[in-house]
């Protein structure tokens, strides 16, 4: 009998045990509770109706102490903090409100959970002193892009979200100049939201209601709640004026001491989507030699976004460990922004006199609009064997002007119309050459428009290689 009353209590204790969540997982995101109308102004035809629902299951409200949600008031930006903090621990530690807690929050105020945030970089001082303040939806951007790591939020709508908003059709009330335009786009990108209206239009300078909140918060959690653009760009999507390089380049972050090729590439690519050549770092402390090693590691990242028109860098340090870099092309010196607008617009101009003469279709797959501007390249340049390391063909700039390029001036064009036509590609290079690498229709292919062209005709042995193919031509 004693030894009965023994292993019942040991089944007892080991139900009791709490399951430990994982660390730094969406596995974290799970309902652990069934809503059953605890909130009296939610109807079940509430536009809002599914993601309050979702927020209060995922345990990331419990509404107001009225017995509603609020749907329709407004939100300060300590109350978005608070969101956005448990959504970051729960991603982080399996408990909302764990990282709060650790700052010595209690759950009643905005403060720990923006020292949270804070403490994981997810957030600077920018928010200080404005919790109380009602949030502006361009604040909220702010705030909730930066919660989840890309891992846990992909941006699965970069191509479509860059070209709508560069063409200047849909998102047209946020420009570079609005404020957080960058993380505006991001929860475009990731499907966290499509705009107010048919027109994608955000209203960054406009309050958000507790509904509109719910929406963008539960899409974070939950890749079954994010939103898909109804937005048809058409042959006219690049016709529009506004469009800048920059708009082309997936958005990046910026960190202040990058260690890894990744993280440089990240804050490059910051610098890249702000359609800015300058790019300042910070380093504890600064060698000639790692700074030789820092410029060197931000030039190879940048060629390899070489449609942006820069292969040089300038780089200026200080003692207290402040690195500039200033990119430019050769001989460009201040005036690269005007020949990256130029090639920009000249660009702009072969994609949308190929699709007005039909040589590009809607009905085409990526593969096949791709080798049309493979032709077009090869019939439009020649090789300048001429060029020596100063000369503009080692930039795409060239080859729309002047009809001239070396490797580097063809791969920058070809990529620019790929990028221009939404479809994903880089730059890859070995010590003496640089082509194109392009998924075309779910699969990568080697694309080498400078070989494709060395004959009297295009040569399509160089378009759409494998690895393996390419390997042969030129290894790296």
């Amino acid at each position: 009998m004693k030894k009965r009353i023994a292993a019942l209590i040991l089944a007892c204790v080991l139900m009791t045990v709490p399951v430990l969540a994982a660390e730094n997982t969406a596995d974290n995101f799970t309902r652990t509770r069934t809503y059953a109308g605890e909130f009296s102004d939610l109807t079940s035809d509430s536009p809002f109706y599914e993601n309050v629902t979702a927020l209060y299951e995922y345990g990331l409200t419990v509404g107001k102490g009225d017995g509603t949600f609020g749907l329709t008031d407004t939100m300060t930006v300590g109350q978005i903090v608070i969101f956005a903090g448990r959504i970051h621990s729960l991603y982080r530690t399996g408990d909302p409100e764990a990282g709060a807690a650790a700052q010595g929050g209690d759950g009643t105020t905005a403060e720990p959970y923006l020292h949270y945030l804070q403490a994981e970089g997810a957030l600077g001082t920018e928010l200080d002193g404005l919790l109380t303040t009602t949030a502006t939806r361009a604040q909220v951007a702010h705030v909730l892009a930066n919660t989840l790591p890309e891992e846990a939020l992909p941006p699965v709508h970069a191509d479509l979200v860059t070209q709508a908003y560069a063409s200047r059709q849909f998102i047209t009330d946020v420009t570079e100049y609005t404020p957080y335009y960058q993380d505006i786009l991001t929860l475009y990108r990731t499907g966290v939201s499509v705009g107010s209206d048919a027109a994608g239009s955000f209203l960054p300078d406009q309050p958000i209601t507790r509904g509109a909140a719910a929406a963008m918060l539960t899409r974070m959690v939950d890749p079954s709640l994010r939103a898909t653009p109804d937005w048809d760009l058409g042959k006219e999507s690049w016709s529009a004026l506004g469009a800048a390089m920059g708009d082309l380049v997936p958005l990046g972050t910026y960190i202040a001491a990058p260690a890894t090729a990744a993280e440089i590439d990240e804050s490059v690519r910051y610098m890249l989507a702000s359609n800015q050549n300058t790019l300042v770092l910070q380093y504890p402390s600064l060698s000639v030699t790692s700074a030789r090693r820092v410029m060197e590691a931000a030039l190879a990242a940048v060629k390899t976004y070489c449609e942006q028109c820069y292969n040089t860098v300038n780089c200026t340090y200080s003692a207290d460990g402040s690195i500039t870099l200033t990119f430019s092309a050769a001989s460009a010196g201040d005036q690269i922004l005007t020949y990256r607008d130029a090639a920009m617009e000249a660009a702009i101009a072969v994609h949308d006199a190929l699709w007005e003469s039909g040589e590009i279709t809607t009905s085409m797959s990526d593969y096949e609009k791709a080798q049309v501007y493979f032709t077009w390249i090869c019939d439009n340049c020649v090789y300048d064997y001429t060029a020596g390391d100063s000369s503009l063909s080692h930039i795409a700039y060239s080859l729309f002007e002047n009809g001239t390029a070396v490797c580097d001036g063809y791969t920058g064009a070809y990529n620019l119309l790929l990028k221009l036509e939404g479809i994903d590609c880089t730059a890859l290079s070995n010590n003496s050459h640089i082509w194109t690498v392009a998924t075309l229709d779910g699969t990568d292919y080697h694309i080498d428009t400078t070989w494709g062209d060395s004959g009297p005709a295009p040569n399509y042995d160089y378009f759409a290689m494998t690895a393996e193919e390419s390997w042969q031509h030129h290894s790296w």
